[in-house]
Order: structure tokens, then sequence, then C-alpha cells
């Protein structure tokens, strides 16, 4: 996409809400992400490499969310309907990604949230701040479900009882191994100012998720002899089941939000090196959960589980491996999705307030216990009661694809339209529909995901 000449920012700078604009830049980004300060002379000057940037696009796209997916290709239809699906919707997601990193060079902003207030504005930027916090709320949410699941099937694994019968023992309800669990582990690692210490754990999170990906590949190759043969459906059960799949496709591709600070930090922050990445990235991801989604569906049929560990028998132990690193990776995925959550509500509440961060020092430790307790015990209490993480997936799934289609497509068609030309070319006219198609695609995947998941998942 060429770039034109023009201001997109231009009226964001008019906006008082903006002081603490910095801070809140330097407050998002990935804790495995190092960037410069913003400033225009500083392009080039980022530490990581393009093979670098691939990994950790990759690492922020994979993650617990591919539980999931075998159920999503059960949903839609079988092997053919899923492949299908994640393709076309792959077009759109690198194309977002390369939007994204476009409209960053172009407003010279750095984080997801910074490029949509430069570039759309202040009603758009608010509503993207917001539409962070609830992903982020709701990510924590099935983070914790995730934990109870797996604590599940390893504390029946442990005192070797049926299960089918079931366990009368309190040390194992489910809603005790959760609690226990997140005031233990969890709230102590969500409380500090800073999170650096974070960014190790990402290479753990990558282990464990390629590790269970070849745990249910390996099951398919060589499944149980125990293991009843079942029904594997070839098509969807009505025309409109297929949409079901999206929440789930969008939940697991959806990287959009940490992608402007990883392009920035690149050596050579260029769109075109950017694209190869992105797509370099979004492939291996596809591969991965593909193959998890289609070994895991053929292995379970109609039958499989939301989480899919959960259809693997207790006493599995390649399994019950694959569920500890799962465990593990969502106990240090929680609290980086907390801070992210909280550091937008700061930024929205120094906004609404009119002070800057420096003025705000004082009170900062106290509002930040105030949010962290809250937020802590809000996502604890709705864990308990949400019985798998299919539901969350189909609410919060709807926001991933707000992030994926919707912003970046306003903000391609607002900074084409900020462009001063005399004439319009017919690439003009071509990327202001692409985006017109976008926020078309991504609204109508908003609305039917949160529409299912109000009136059949929460009711049901």
């Amino acid at each position: 996409m060429a770039q034109g000449t023009g201001s997109i920012n231009s009226d964001y700078k008019d906006w008082e809400w903006s002081d603490d604009a910095g801070e809140r830049a330097r407050l998002l980004q990935s804790p495995s992400v190092e960037t410069v300060p913003k400033n225009s002379e500083s392009q080039g000057n980022g530490a990581t490499s393009a093979l670098g940037a691939v990994f950790i696009v990759v690492n922020a796209a994979l993650g617990a969310g591919l539980l999931n997916f075998p159920a999503a290709f059960s949903m839609a239809g079988g092997v053919a309907a899923g492949i299908t699906l994640q393709m076309c919707m792959l077009i759109f997601i690198i194309g977002g990604l390369v939007i994204l990193a476009y409209c960053s060079q172009a407003s010279n902003e750095r984080t997801y949230q910074e490029v949509v207030w430069a570039v759309c504005g202040k009603v758009p930027g608010v509503l993207c701040e917001v539409a962070i916090a609830v992903y982020t709320f709701g990510t924590c949410i099935a983070f914790l479900i995730i934990i109870g699941d797996q604590e599940d099937k390893i504390i029946a694994a442990l005192v070797k009882e049926p299960e089918e019968v079931g366990s009368s023992r309190w040390y194992t309800d489910r809603k005790f191994t959760i609690s226990i669990t997140a005031f233990l582990l969890i709230l102590p690692l969500s409380i500090p100012k800073e999170i650096g210490f974070q960014k190790y754990a990402s290479s753990l999170s990558v282990i464990g998720t390629w590790y269970v990906t070849a745990v249910i590949i390996i099951k398919y190759i060589w499944p149980d002899k125990e293991l009843v043969p079942v029904e594997i459906p070839t098509s969807p059960s009505t025309w409109t089941a297929v949409f079901n799949a999206m929440p789930t496709i969008c939940f697991g591709f959806q990287c959009h939000v940490s992608s402007v600070p990883v392009f920035n930090s690149m050596k050579q922050p260029e769109v075109k090196t950017w694209g190869a990445v992105v797509t370099a990235a979004m492939v291996i991801a596809l591969f991965v959960y593909t193959g998890t989604g289609i070994c895991g569906f053929l292995t379970f049929g109609a039958g499989v589980e939301q989480d899919v560990l959960m259809s693997y028998p207790s006493n599995d132990i390649p399994v019950a491996l694959a569920r500890a690193f799962i465990i593990l990776c969502v106990l240090t995925s929680y609290p980086i999705l907390h801070f992210c959550g909280r550091a937008v509500l700061e930024g929205l509440w120094l906004r609404y307030t009119g002070v800057t961060v420096e003025e705000d020092v004082v009170r900062e430790r106290r509002r930040r216990l105030l949010q962290t307790i809250s937020w802590f015990l809000l996502t604890l209490l709705l864990a308990l009661f949400i019985p798998d993480i299919g539901k969350v997936i189909s609410v919060i799934g709807g926001l991933a694809a707000c992030f994926i289609f919707v912003f970046p497509g306003l903000c391609l068609i607002q900074a084409k339209l900020s462009e001063i030309q005399e004439t319009r070319a017919i690439s003009w006219w071509a990327q202001v529909s692409y985006g017109v198609f976008m926020v078309t695609l991504g609204a109508f995947i908003f609305g039917q995901t949160t529409a299912n998941a109000i009136f059949v998942d929460l009711t049901a």
C-alpha cells in the first residue's frame, strides 16, 4: 500500500485526553518485545529480526484457544468445512495485520489502541480500549475454567477413583481447586506494577502448546485400544452452523493487539517485510491449529468436548503431562492479560479525570490494588459457575473479530480518506472497498456470534 500525502492523526492531537499517551503505550507493550522510544528518527533501531518477529507473532497467536479447535471443527460440520473456513478467514487475518503496520507507520504510534486513536479519532479509540478490557477480562475467565478442568482430571488420576462415579472428597471439588490455585498463585503474580519478569514465561507457553498438539496428533495416529468408534460428521447440521466455529477461529488467530509493538520493535519496520513476517507466522499457526482440530475431531467425532483434553481418560500419562503444561501456561498468561486490561482501564480513568501519570503517583498503588482484587474476584466468581470454555469463547470470539476485521478496516478507510490527492486511483478505491468489506465482515461475525452466545449458549 502506497502511503499518500496527509496527516491522518492531526485531529488526534486536538483531543485533550492524550496527555498520558506515552505512558499508556509503554504500559501495553508485550512483555517479550523491547521497543525504542517513539520518535520519527528511531525507525530501524529496533532489536528484533524478521525471523524473531515471526516467532513472537506465532507465540502471540498460539495459546490455550487451541483446546477448542476440535469442537469448532465439529460445529463447522467436519474437516472440509473447518479447513475451508480457516483458509478464507486467514486472508483477512493477514490483511488486518498488514493494515495495522501501515497505519502505525503513517501515524507514528506504537500500540494497537494508540493507532486506532490516532487514525480514527476519539470515539473509535475509546471503544477499542473498552473492547480490549472486556476481551482480556473474558480471556482471564477462560483461563481459570481451563485450570479447573485440567486439575479435575489430574486429581481424578491421583485419587484413582472411577471418573463416572465422581469424588465426594472436599479437596477434589472443582470450585475449591480453582479457588485455592487462583489465590495462592495467580493473585500474587497479578498485583505487581511491572511484569517484566513474566517475559520468560513465553518460552514455556510455546513448549506447552506444541506438546499438546503433538500429543493429540499421536493419539489419533495410535489410538488407545479401548477407544470406541465414534460418528464423524461430514457436513454441518444446518448452513448456519458453520458460523458457530468463527468465534474459536477468531479467538485462536487474534494476535493483532500485540502485533503493533512487534512491528515497531523490528530492525527494519517496513510494511513489505512485515507482510512476509505475518504470512509466515499465520501459516505456522494454521498448521498447529489445523493439526489439533483435525486429529482431535477425528478421534472423538461429534462427542468431542469443548476442551479436547477433557475427552481423554485421566490415567493417560502423556495427556496428564499436557494438562500440566496447559495449567502452567495459563497460570503465567493470566497475569499478563490482566496487566494489559488493567493498563487500559488506568488510561481510561486518567483521561476521564484529566490527571496525568506524574500527578497521580500517590494514589496509583491504592487504585492498582483495588482494580486487581476486583478484577480477580469477578473473574474467579464467573469461572466457578460457567461450565466450559466454549461458552466464554463464544462471547469473546466476537470481540476478537472486531480486533481482526473492524478496527483495522476502519483504520484503512480513514487513512486513505485523509490522503490529499487530486485524483483517486483505482488502487485507492480498491483499498477503501477492502476496508469497507472488512468492517462489514467483522460486524457480521461480531453480531452473529454475540447473538448466538446470548440466545443459545448463555441461556442453555
